[in-house]
């Protein structure tokens, strides 16, 4: 059950797999082109897509891809409330349960290993899991982070509840002991962090990630580059596979020698990285200070001098940026948001931004609310809204499977004007 609820793909061959995405990829560009129409703009090209549509590119890794894993704490199917694994059920149908990740296709054998670990901890705590924060309890997520380069990072997340700071420093050394000279020793983290959160999500900005033990980054290597990756960074789920996504990205760009490149959601900075021999100049913005921090670092390090990293919420930077822009060389944008896509504002500046001409939004979600900036992009100028700028045109669509066993796509949408 857990195997179908997380990798519902994992029966079918790789090559079905590829075909079964290639259709749901099929059907949002015909949503696309249907819903350009209803806004007055011929739309349909052949097969009645808004543009062409290219095969699926395969993963280069199928099985064990993921460079970060996230497992739940709860009760498992024997009833075991410190269970470290994923769910299966709904909250709405009250029948979560916890199941081990141990037979889960896409996670390695190195994360399975470490919530292997955590659960053997917590087992041996006298301190409760915490399941419902009304309800008390303390252990709460792991994080498991891997590089190609051989490193592990674990980021345990703790709901102090009433603990006092000492009982607090108690629970950080027994973890400590245990991975590095108990049982846990085996994992060879690089990196331990510990987290006290009473939300269910928290920045490092809200309550700071404490490092218990090791080195405070883990490194990952791609397309030849050294990249730093903090706890809470952004970087692309299967390595391998962005590297693959990287470089057609870079072809798709068209980028000459006097392009400027702004890569918009930007991470820890890899795609303009990546592609900073080919242009001028690279400007990115990302909200997470922490990966700002680790993009500045990686140019530094990489001898990469044409960089300039911005930090803070794409819809209040970007604006500003480009409002006063008056630069002559080309601009290309390269969009990488979150599954929420990108704020309004952010797609404003960019349509009455002239000096951009093309355009990459990279999708992980296309059929959501990605869909809503495609029409956005598209639509025809529209004073009440102030988009003023020339509408941009879908010419291309490359899916990119960077989620094998899942249904899930990472879609290139090329847009010209």
């Amino acid at each position: 059950r857990l195997a179908n609820a997380v990798t519902p793909l994992w029966r079918l061959p790789y090559q079905e797999q590829l075909q079964v995405k290639y259709e749901t990829q099929r059907k949002i560009l015909q949503t696309l082109a249907s819903r350009l129409e209803e806004l007055g703009i011929d739309a349909q090209k052949p097969g009645g897509l808004c543009c062409p549509l290219q095969p699926v590119v395969p993963s280069p890794i199928i099985n064990g891809y993921r460079n970060k894993s996230t497992f739940s704490v709860n009760r498992g199917p024997d009833g075991n409330p410190k269970t470290v694994g994923l769910y299966v059920g709904t909250g709405r149908g009250r029948n979560i349960v916890c199941v081990k990740a141990n037979h889960v296709e896409n996670i390695p054998s190195k994360h399975k290993q470490v919530a292997q670990c955590y659960e053997e901890f917590i087992c041996h705590s006298p301190l409760d899991s915490c399941i419902l924060f009304h309800e008390g309890g303390h252990w709460r997520e792991l994080v498991v982070r891997t590089t190609s380069c051989g490193h592990t990072m674990a980021i345990v997340t703790f709901h102090p509840q009433q603990l006092g700071q000492e009982a607090l420093a108690t629970q950080k050394a027994l973890l400590k002991e245990f991975f590095t000279c108990g049982p846990g020793a085996v994992c060879a983290l690089t990196s331990l962090y510990f987290q006290e959160s009473t939300m269910t999500r928290c920045s490092h900005e809200q309550s700071p990630y404490q490092l218990l033990q090791g080195a405070p980054h883990i490194f990952e290597e791609l397309l030849g580059l050294k990249f730093r990756i903090s706890p809470d960074a952004f970087f692309q789920v299967n390595t391998a596979g962005a590297e693959v996504l990287y470089q057609a990205v870079g072809e798709l760009c068209q980028a000459a020698g006097d392009t400027v490149l702004l890569d918009i959601c930007c991470g820890t900075g890899t795609i303009g990285l990546s592609l900073a021999h080919r242009v001028s100049k690279v400007i990115g913005v990302e909200v997470v200070e922490k990966a700002i921090e680790d993009a500045e670092w990686n140019a530094a390090f990489n001898g990469i001098s044409n960089c300039e990293f911005h930090s803070g919420k794409a819809e209040a930077v970007l604006p500003q940026l480009l409002a006063s822009w008056e630069d002559a060389r080309p601009l290309v944008a390269v969009v990488n948001p979150s599954r929420a896509g990108l704020h309004y504002r952010v797609v404003r500046a960019i349509r009455n931004c002239r000096s951009i001409r093309r355009l990459l939004y990279i999708s992980c979600k296309p059929e959501g609310e990605a869909m809503r900036n495609f029409l956005e992009l598209c639509c025809p100028p529209d004073p009440k809204k102030k988009l003023a700028g020339e509408p941009f045109v879908p010419v291309l669509a490359i899916p990119f499977d960077m989620f094998p066993h899942t249904v899930h796509c990472e879609l290139v949408l090329l847009f010209t004007r």
